[in-house]
């Protein structure tokens, strides 16, 4: 019996452009380094969108790419091609000067390093006000919006402390509101729990999210730590420099009124019709150079080849 093909359905005619209303949208996004004749390639046609308000953690093990794409982000560095955008800002080709406006009032960037993010000679107060004093606001305005910073952050009582009087949480904390005192709509933070222990990781996350409701500020967080991107309730994943999965969390609720936390775990495939399919599952069936693919009535199906290729 013939097996009646299946009709594909049709593309739009005109499709819209790649996360038009995301905040935050990198498309097949390449960042190659040369290092003497050999070049590395830290991002690979990377694709990712996070729209306003989100908290997102980035995960990916070391030379993933993670941290290329959270230095771009954050104006640092610059693609070598592709398409990223934040807010208004097109990050490829950006003058210094634009540069400059862009780190200072659109993003908030906390290293892991706290001898990175702190200046060790000022005051907490000190240190939050120098963000905005660079930025030309007026005094009134900077004292009121130090005081607030401190406060919401946990540690109004360190405003006159120096970073070596403070404990790791507490510098982690006042580097956050050091990123938070421009009002950035972008809150960037590469492993800002590399250097604490398990519990004050606990603290620091719960900061971020706090951050993220009471300002509204988008989160960003790179991590290689899959267990404190369990904390957010969007991971996404980065191997070989190109996004390979996401990771949504919900909370629902059962029939007797209990609430529970559903996570469910998706590849992604990027604009080019990509799908990295994980180790675990390639090395199970054999999977190497070709695979066969069938297009059924609601799904794909990938299997090996037959012929030990």
């Amino acid at each position: 019996m013939s097996r009646r093909p299946l009709s594909l359905p049709q593309p739009p005619a005109r499709a819209s452009e790649f996360g038009r209303d995301a905040l935050i949208v990198c498309e097949n996004l390449v960042r190659i380094y040369q290092t003497g004749s050999i070049e590395v390639q830290a991002l690979q046609g990377l694709d990712l969108t996070v729209d306003s308000g989100e908290l997102v953690a980035v995960v990916g093990a070391s030379g993933s790419g993670k941290s290329t794409l959270l230095s771009i982000l954050a104006g640092i560095d610059a693609p070598t091609a592709g398409r990223v955008r934040v807010d208004r800002w097109s990050l490829l080709g950006m003058s210094r000067a634009d540069r400059v406006d862009y780190r200072r009032h659109t993003v908030g960037f906390v290293r892991q390093q706290t001898a990175s993010n702190l200046i060790p000679y000022l005051t907490a107060r000190e240190m939050v006000d120098l963000p905005m004093t660079a930025a030309r606001t007026g005094k009134e305005e900077r004292r009121k919006r130090v005081a607030e910073l401190l406060d919401s952050l946990g540690v109004a009582d360190c405003a006159d402390r120096r970073p070596g009087q403070l404990s790791g949480g507490q510098q982690m904390r006042v580097a956050i509101a050091v990123a938070l005192a421009n009002r950035p709509k972008v809150l960037l933070a590469d492993e800002p729990t590399g250097e604490l222990d398990a519990a004050t990781s606990a603290e620091v996350f719960g900061v971020l999210r706090d951050v993220n409701r009471r300002y509204g500020v988008t989160v960003v967080v790179v991590t290689h730590n899959p267990e404190v991107s369990g904390q957010v309730e969007r991971t996404v994943a980065i191997r070989d420099g190109r996004t390979s999965s996401e990771v949504l969390r919900r909370t629902t609720t059962d029939a007797v009124g209990d609430t529970h936390m559903v996570a469910e775990e998706y590849a992604v495939m990027d604009r080019a019709g990509r799908v990295q399919v994980p180790r675990d599952f390639r090395q199970a069936l054999a999977l190497t150079r070709r695979v066969r693919l069938a297009l059924e009535a609601d799904h794909i199906t990938i299997r090996p080849s037959g012929n030990g290729e």
